[in-house]
């Protein structure tokens, strides 16, 4: 601590070495202590006590490593991006860490995205490859397209990559409405060290079981890299998701650390049964990707009597707030800077404030695990800084002890499902309908740690809530679209005719079309 201001630096952490690949690194541990023991197991939630595919640590690093191979053979050079849209398979990782093994640039994108936001995409990031299953909706691109049965080439060795070369570039909602891309250099992955001793607490005794989809960075990270990197199992559902299903399959297949995000553990409370025996096998649960609630832990914590650890984290720069074994959950905060990280709370004046007081987030520019920048974009990727400290835009307090306290988003970034969204994206498809005139969205909350995404609409006409919903899911991922929309003859604004999207809030439930 420094002068009673928001700034704490927890210790340093190693430096990661010059030469470095990041799939190298995930995997070479693992493949050479342990190579027979399985490295993934893939569930389904339909049919708890069956596997449908098991893969070893020596059978899941050739597959990466024939993967590499195969981009190579169809001629991709250092810097390439490889847009992946898969769904639940092994493929997907495979294809991942496959182009990073061969210097690439892996772009993991969502299942659920409409041909609108893959083409919106594709045109933005300039793919040089995309590889896409049979369900990929048709966009447009004028990247080689392949399929992941095509991933099958000579084993390559893993690039001799540069720890600041470009290795994935991942897309997340703008504060402007469109997608953007966040560049992450190899070493971002040696920041998930800190992680380990902040946050999850990883052995190579443990079986991680992970309830997101197998391209979310989430699960990329907290259920592949890190339980790989230390020779741990990964448990992955392909199957149904439902709540209920988790307990019966946790006591099947015996996970030690299971993650997920607070709205499942919510709804697991609500409409699970048999949490108490389903994961009584677990050392601890892990969450992160949206705020979790008072309400929410304590339910957890009294229906298992198993710990929940808490991360704070965002697509610049992954988790880098939690609490973990050695340093449970403080009262009344979310947790503490992981081991090696150097966190500051930035004031309107962009320097650290007093201790106590409200300011953004900030992560000190020599951490790891922060981006390149964002792709194409260098005014904002500058703009994002206060002098050597980069701004999340999550504000926070930080106590005497570095403990930080949580106090929401200084823009309006809403959290749908564990993602961000900008509510200009879906207020540009919305706008569209012909019935709508104007229209605004905003998240709100309906019960205890759980928010919807909800819109208002004027109209002169009446409105087919169905036919709302309809054109949203046409042209956005399925957890973009409303779940409740407003009927309202003017949408609030400033003198100056700003949006007001916090008064949206206080229209009556009378005014509600549909939910």
């Amino acid at each position: 601590m420094t002068d009673q201001l928001s700034i704490w630096r927890n210790g340093t952490s190693e430096a990661c070495p010059e030469r470095f690949n990041m799939a190298r690194y995930v995997m070479k541990d693992a493949v050479g202590k342990w190579p027979e023991k399985p490295a993934l197991i893939v569930v389904d939630g339909a049919n708890p006590g069956v596997a449908s595919e098991t893969w070893t640590f020596a059978e899941i690093d050739e597959a990466i490593r024939r993967a590499a191979g195969a981009f190579a053979a169809q001629g991709l050079v250092r810097g390439d991006r490889v847009l992946i849209r898969i769904g639940d398979t092994p493929r997907f990782p495979i294809a991942y860490f496959g182009a990073i093994a061969a210097g690439g640039i892996a772009m993991p994108l969502s299942s659920q995205l409409s041909a609108d936001e893959l083409s919106y995409i594709a045109n933005d990031a300039e793919p040089r490859f995309a590889v896409l299953d049979a369900e990929c909706p048709e966009f447009l691109t004028t990247a080689q397209r392949l399929s992941p049965d095509e991933l099958g080439g000579d084993v390559l060795d893993y690039a001799d990559t540069h720890r600041d070369d470009p290795a994935q570039l991942v897309y997340t909602s703008g504060t402007s409405g469109k997608p953007k891309g966040v560049l992450h250099a190899q070493r971002s992955v040696w920041a998930r060290r800190m992680m380990r001793s902040g946050w999850h607490d990883m052995h190579e005794s443990d079986r991680v079981m992970h309830t997101g989809a197998f391209n979310w960075t989430y699960v990329l990270g907290c259920g592949l890299s890190d339980p790989w990197r230390v020779g741990a199992t990964a448990i992955l559902n392909a199957g149904d998701r439902a709540p209920e299903v988790w307990p019966r399959l946790a006591a099947h297949w015996m996970p030690t650390i299971f993650a997920a995000v607070p709205g499942m553990y919510r709804r697991m409370q609500k409409y699970g049964d048999g949490l108490r025996e389903g994961f009584a096998s677990l050392r601890h649960a892990l969450t992160a990707g949206e705020a979790l609630s008072r309400m929410v832990h304590e339910g957890w914590l009294e229906k298992t009597g198993k710990p929940l650890y808490e991360s704070l984290g965002m697509s610049e720069v992954s988790t880098f707030i939690s609490s973990g074994p050695e340093h449970p959950t403080p009262k009344g905060a979310m947790g503490w800077p992981q081991p090696g990280r150097h966190i500051a709370i930035i004031g309107e004046d962009g320097q650290p404030t007093p201790l106590g007081e409200t300011g953004v987030l900030a992560v000190h520019h020599s951490d790891p695990g922060l981006m390149i920048g964002y792709w194409r974009d260098e005014i904002r990727t500058r703009t994002a800084y206060a002098g050597d400290w980069f701004l999340t835009g999550d504000l926070a307090v930080m106590g005497e002890s570095g403990a930080l306290r949580y106090e929401g988003r200084n823009d309006d970034m809403m959290n749908a499902q564990g993602y961000r969204v900008a509510p200009q994206e879906v207020e540009e498809v919305l706008a569209l309908h012909p019935a709508v005139n104007e229209c605004a969205v905003t998240e709100m909350p309906v019960e205890d740690g759980l928010s919807i995404i909800a819109a208002w609409i004027v109209s002169a006409a009446a409105i087919d809530v169905e036919s709302l919903r309809d054109h949203c899911a046409a042209h956005l991922a399925a957890y973009k679209v409303p779940r409740a929309f407003y009927s309202i003859d003017a949408l609030p604004r400033t003198a100056n005719g700003k949006l007001q999207r916090r008064a949206l809030l206080s229209v009556k439930a009378g005014d509600e079309i549909g939910m």
